[in-house]
């Protein structure tokens, strides 16, 4: 896959010194620059993240698997490319790791489950298949709550996920190993599933860009579902510019997963460079910004004051009511139901009781779920006449404890760490979280930018003007 010279152009305007940086320190785009520059080969950047993983990961718990020898082979046989003259593009000899709920051929993908933990898939998700095309460097696979059920990543069979910044408290879920890797610099970026909120909880309390691109634009075929009406699948990484990289490779039309749409091809780094200060903020208020931690509070209103100096304005707004919906419950009972008969024993009791639950929906309930799912799609259309950009706090509270006070989602509503994330996978529409501050302890907060459908190219250019007026995200845990 190759890239245009005026894409090139805007990775070479990243700058790093390999040789008085360390290497894991670089964002992806520095990565992708020193690479094209020959400062740097894929297999430096291979051993240095394998090196971070050995050091960092018996203390974080991220990854499930490393996959270090197909990872050095990888790179031997893209530093041959590039040898020859053959550049793939912006991906080529990044060093990337997946959540292990995409399938992965000849490696264990076990969606953190007893019972899926031997389950070695014969090809590759779609994702993985384009990351490959791209020149990535999988790492390996990476931790989450089980079976993508659960907002801490401390449900799965594997264990907990330790959050970077703070011994002890979560990375949140259920893409909390995702996160946690990119942010202690394991590897340059990550790619997670988001069905209520599960990139960009993580993202908001690990300090990073989480990404739910538009319903559809990125193939979730070869990811073990949770719920088919509401799985996204995106790229988790330090800066808004890396997830339009990412997104670059991932996003197209797939025949066959019946929910990927055949959009128009977009230049989502070319598009960062895009005037924002045409675009018009909403706010919704109403539930949104409700019983929001005073830290979170203080944090986002800081946020909002530096948009509104990027864009044309701000203005107050509603959005439409959202259903509550049997959907995730009927279709995870759908798919793991065979597995869960087979091994009832393999999955947690919180878990089972997911399946459970979707068990005893009629069929009449879920018809009517998968109407108001598509009513909602469509109404929200119309708050898109008076704005062009919403604009949210990720999540109304801090990272819990270990063990603490965050729950899994349940019939009569998401837990309140993705009250905030969850109507927007029933939207449907591209969201993105950015990290906008800290609190008084260290722990990261997130702020939440959504567009229309397909308005993903739009999100990331004003994360990107955000990220170029703070610094936020250059920050390092434990430095």
């Amino acid at each position: 896959m190759g890239t245009s010279l005026a894409t090139a152009a805007l990775l070479g305007g990243q700058r790093a010194s390999p040789a008085t940086t360390d290497a894991t320190g670089m964002t992806l785009q520095q990565a992708a620059a020193a690479l094209r520059n020959s400062s740097v080969s894929p297999l430096e950047l291979t051993r240095a993240c394998l090196e971070r993983i050995e050091a960092e990961n018996p203390r974080l718990n991220a990854f499930i698997t490393v996959t270090a020898e197909q990872a050095l082979a990888k790179a031997r046989q893209l530093e041959n490319e590039l040898a020859r003259g053959h550049w793939r593009g912006p991906l080529h000899g990044i060093p990337l790791a997946l959540k292990d709920n995409i399938d992965t051929a000849g490696v264990r993908t076990t969606a953190a489950a007893k019972a899926f933990a031997d389950r070695v898939p014969a090809t590759n998700a779609e994702v993985v298949r384009r990351l490959d095309e791209a020149g990535a460097v999988v790492l390996g696979k990476l931790n989450m709550d089980e079976c993508a059920y659960g907002v801490t990543s401390d449900t799965g069979y594997f264990g907990a996920v330790q959050n970077p910044w703070a011994a002890g408290y979560t990375a949140g879920g259920s893409s909390g190993g995702p996160a946690a890797a990119v942010a202690a610099r394991l590897c340059y970026g990550a790619i997670g599933t988001d069905t209520g909120g599960s990139i960009r909880q993580p993202a908001a309390w690990c300090g990073l860009v989480g990404l739910k691109p538009s319903y559809g634009l990125v193939s979730a075929r070869g990811v073990i579902p949770l719920s088919w009406s509401l799985d996204h699948v995106g790229p988790l990484c330090r800066t808004a510019g890396d997830a339009a990289v990412l997104l670059q490779a991932i996003a197209g039309f797939d025949p066959e997963d019946p929910a990927s749409i055949d959009s128009p091809r977009t230049d989502y780094l070319q598009s960062l460079a895009q005037d924002t200060k045409r675009l018009r903020l909403g706010l919704p208020r109403r539930m949104y910004f409700e019983n929001l931690d005073p830290e979170i509070g203080s944090a986002v209103s800081a946020a909002i004051d530096i948009l509104r100096d990027l864009t044309a304005g701000v203005q107050d707004i509603d959005l439409p009511d959202v259903p509550r919906l049997s959907l995730m419950f009927v279709e995870a009972n759908a798919y793991f139901s065979d597995a869960l008969k087979a091994s009832p024993d393999g999955f947690s009791a919180g878990t089972r009781a997911l399946f459970d639950m979707g068990g005893r929906i009629s069929a009449a309930d879920y018809a009517g779920a998968k109407q108001r799912l598509e009513v909602s799609r469509r109404t929200v259309r119309k708050v898109f006449n008076h704005v062009d950009v919403i604009v949210t706090p990720t999540t109304p509270n801090l990272p819990d404890r270990l063990g603490g006070g965050s729950a899994a989602p349940a019939p009569r509503g998401p837990p309140l760490s993705a009250r905030n994330t969850t109507p927007f996978n029933i939207y449907g529409l591209p969201t993105v979280s950015v990290n906008c501050g800290f609190s008084k302890s260290g722990l990261p907060i997130g702020l939440q930018i959504s567009g229309p459908a397909q308005g993903d190219a739009t999100i990331l250019a004003l994360a990107h003007a955000y990220q170029r007026r703070t610094d936020w995200h250059t920050r390092v845990p434990g430095q």
